[in-house]
């Protein structure tokens, strides 16, 4: 076993907090990691205050990993000491249900294993996350770093990242589409960098109307405030993309009037329950679609990094030393980060 170090909660109600814990030993087919960078991300929050009822404590966040390969089990091929890796949302699954097969671990059938706080498929103790020195994770799971990247603006582009790249190529979004950013949070931001490198038109739909100089510096080619009826009115059957990356609740009518016929509205926050009510008549009328869409499988995962690299896109941070995390969590709330805290763990090592 391993001796690592990280900072987790010990309740709902407990600030996080130093603790030393055990990693396993490698098994044959896993890879031992030297965490480098970790991105902070707004579930991290709802899971250690237990806000989706779901937490085991204690409870290590974090799952925007990314670092270095120090030891491979006997079977591991992918990796080798020294690699630049990432960890994302997901350790492990099935791997044999239909969803697995088609490269969807996010969906396997019986339930992936989570990256924290869900219990290892072989000895059952509950999975610990990235703010910690150490992650020991299947080769499966494990993604290859692009040289070209930025290691710690790289760590988010595994959830942040992936969650909304996934959608927008699953949906086809291609060159000239009409795409509306709902949002521009840590997630919308790179919504728009995604679907901008994908040749669409891109507009974000916010609250304030301070936001659209940075809207544009982002790649964005249009700003609505969506308080402004009459900006609203205007947009009526325009787009044939929504990414809806807000992250409360918040009614969904205005914005579904914006599609034209056979338009998607996709949703990547748990909003639930939808409120207020959805108007069907906004979907009927027009055949328009509303869909839900979680992270990505780790083929996808790959595949949004090389897409990066390619296309020189990276997260914007803020470099967090982890004995502030608490303070962080906090400005995360109040919305006081462009766009996304990462940890740098030497912090956690000095």
């Amino acid at each position: 076993m391993y001796t690592a170090i990280g900072y987790a909660a010990q309740s709902a109600t407990a600030p996080l907090a130093p603790m030393t814990f055990n990693r396993r030993s490698p098994r044959p087919d896993d890879v031992a990691i030297d965490i480098l960078y970790c991105g902070v991300c707004h579930s991290d929050i709802h899971q250690a205050r237990n806000e989706w009822g779901i937490a085991v404590y204690p409870l290590m966040p974090g799952h925007e990993i990314v670092g270095k390969v120090t030891e491979v089990g006997a079977n591991v091929t992918r990796h080798k000491v020294g690699d630049l890796v990432g960890v994302g949302c997901m350790v492990d699954s099935c791997r044999h249900c239909e969803a697995c097969a088609a490269d969807l671990e996010q969906y396997c059938l019986e339930g992936p294993t989570l990256t924290y706080a869900t219990p290892d498929r072989i000895d059952g103790t509950n999975t610990m996350g990235g703010y910690s020195s150490s992650i020991v994770v299947s080769e499966h799971f494990v993604v290859r770093i692009p040289e070209k990247l930025d290691l710690a603006a790289a760590a988010p582009i595994l959830c942040a990242g992936i969650t909304t790249y996934s959608p927008l190529k699953h949906y086809g979004v291609k060159a000239g589409d009409k795409v509306g950013v709902l949002g521009m949070g840590g997630l919308g931001h790179m919504g728009i960098k995604f679907a901008k490198a994908m040749g669409a038109e891109v507009t974000l739909f916010t609250r304030s109307a301070s936001k659209a100089e940075e809207a544009r510096r982002q790649g964005a080619d249009h700003v609505i405030v969506s308080t402004d009826a009459d900006q609203m009115k205007a947009a009526a059957g325009h787009f044939d993309f929504l990414l809806d990356t807000i992250p409360v609740q918040h009614d969904l009518n205005p914005y579904l009037e914006t599609l034209r016929f056979d338009g998607v509205h996709i949703l990547v926050g748990l909003i639930e329950p939808v409120d207020p009510a959805l108007h069907a008549a906004n979907l009927v009328m027009k055949r328009r679609v509303l869909a839900g869409s979680l992270i990505g499988g780790i083929a996808e995962t790959q595949e949004v990094l090389d897409f990066c690299a390619e296309h020189n896109i990276s997260c914007d941070i803020e470099m967090l030393d982890i004995k502030n995390i608490n303070e962080a969590y906090s400005r995360m709330i109040a919305g006081d980060v462009k766009y996304r805290f990462v940890i740098d763990m030497a912090t956690l090592k000095a």
